[in-house]
């Protein structure tokens, strides 16, 4: 099936591509709010443990593959990181060094995640800073080298309050380590439509760049790609987002009952869905009212990417069983029995929208209708309104390759 986002123009992908990570970061600014008054501080911290840990292997190798730079260096570590929903560009300001092959360094200059909880206390810093990062980037770097270790040389709580680089980090690859094991989450996630699902070849006789295999570049000008690369990489993004939620779903799952599971599930995706909608309309300069709306629905990564949600739009919004459905992933949340992700994202493009809806389950339709008075936003999304990212603007930046400095 083609990839909706090929609707797009070349310099519309450039801009939606960072868009698409800052929303996959932000979809933790969602949920994690609601695990912790559900579960308490230390539960949430596990579960976010847990859903990145099962997820960021998988994807990392499916960006690795469709963009041809598959490795077992550090450039492929920080390659990877570069197209990592955890590492958003500029809100989380990732600066890389490479010394040799198996040794190298980054630095936050910028960390919106680190912005949005320090206010919370040092517990909370601690708890992502340490607790959650420790174990999870020696699992995304599992998936280009498990002898691989990502080690800090400072981090928070920031000892001065201002102290730039928010955190730096070593990354050393070394034969005598052993190896790091997969978790049993991202085994689990293997066998999922999301892990397999096959996408569209990129064509190299598109115009621009159609992999990542030259050098590692300081900042990824997305505009210098060529379409079907973008294209592809969207529809990727899009799966990272649908990875992590499924670690999510399945890491809530094992601490309560499927009642309370799916309405804490319902939360975090009404909360991204709102957001990313918002952020989505703005970017791509989209138009208002029912035909923005619907347009925002078609790019959103709720129906992305084709192959694995099965949705038509046009007038309406037309949803079918799909490899989603099987995997239990955010589209099994929505239809005629729950419209409130479907609701955000239609007044993120204006409060007067609403949705509704026919059908069953697996197989329903969706037509948007304006309604005389504007809704109250949805407190999930106002939730993830109190994140930076929210609001964050994206600078143009230009890219640099990143040559070794050697090491003495």
């Amino acid at each position: 099936m083609p990839s909706r986002y090929a609707t797009l123009r070349r310099e519309e992908l450039a801009a939606l591509l960072p868009e698409l990570l800052l929303a996959g970061q932000l979809i933790d600014r969602s949920g994690m709010a609601w695990c912790i008054g559900a579960f308490g501080r230390e539960e949430m911290t596990r579960i976010a443990i847990e859903e990145w840990m099962a997820a960021s292997p998988v994807y990392t190798r499916r960006m690795q593959r469709a963009l041809h730079f598959e490795g077992d260096d550090v450039v492929t570590i920080f390659k990877g990181l570069q197209l990592d929903i955890g590492a958003p560009p500029q809100f989380m300001d990732f600066r890389y060094t490479v010394h040799d092959r198996w040794h190298g360094e980054f630095r936050l200059d910028h960390c919106g995640a680190l912005l949005d909880v320090e206010p919370l206390g040092d517990e909370f810093v601690i708890a992502m800073c340490h607790d959650i990062e420790d174990p999870t980037f020696d699992a995304t770097a599992v998936a280009t080298n498990p002898r691989a270790r990502v080690r800090p040389v400072h981090r928070p709580p920031r000892q001065p309050a201002d102290r730039h680089p928010h955190c730096a980090w070593t990354v050393v690859i070394d034969e005598a380590n052993a190896p790091v094991s997969e978790s049993p989450g991202c085994r689990r996630l293997r066998k999922s439509n999301a892990a397999t699902v096959e996408l569209d070849p990129i064509d190299p006789a598109d115009d621009g760049v159609a992999d990542y295999s030259g050098p590692l570049l300081a900042d990824l000008e997305f505009a210098a790609f060529t379409k079907s690369a973008l294209v592809r990489m969207a529809d990727e993004v899009c799966l990272q987002m649908h990875l992590l939620n499924l670690g999510f779903v399945h890491a809530v799952g094992q601490r309560t009952d499927a009642e309370q599971a799916r309405r804490l599930c319902v939360k975090q995706l009404t909360g991204i869905a709102g957001i990313a909608a918002e952020r989505l309309h703005r970017a791509l300069g989209l138009p208002g009212g029912v035909e923005g709306a619907l347009r925002v629905l078609e790019l959103h990564p709720l129906l992305n990417p084709a192959a694995y949600v099965r949705a038509t739009v046009g007038d309406t919004v037309t949803v079918t069983a799909s490899p989603a459905h099987e995997d239990g992933a955010w589209i099994s949340l929505c239809g005629p029995d729950e419209v409130r992700p479907l609701q955000a994202i239609v007044r993120a493009v204006e409060p007067r929208l609403d949705v509704e809806t026919t059908g069953d389950a697996k197989e329903w339709s969706a037509r948007v209708v304006w309604r005389d008075e504007p809704a109250k936003e949805f407190d999930e999304v106002a939730v993830t309104r109190i994140s930076t990212g929210s609001s964050f603007t994206f600078s143009p930046r230009r890219s640099l390759p990143i040559t070794p400095v050697g090491r003495s």
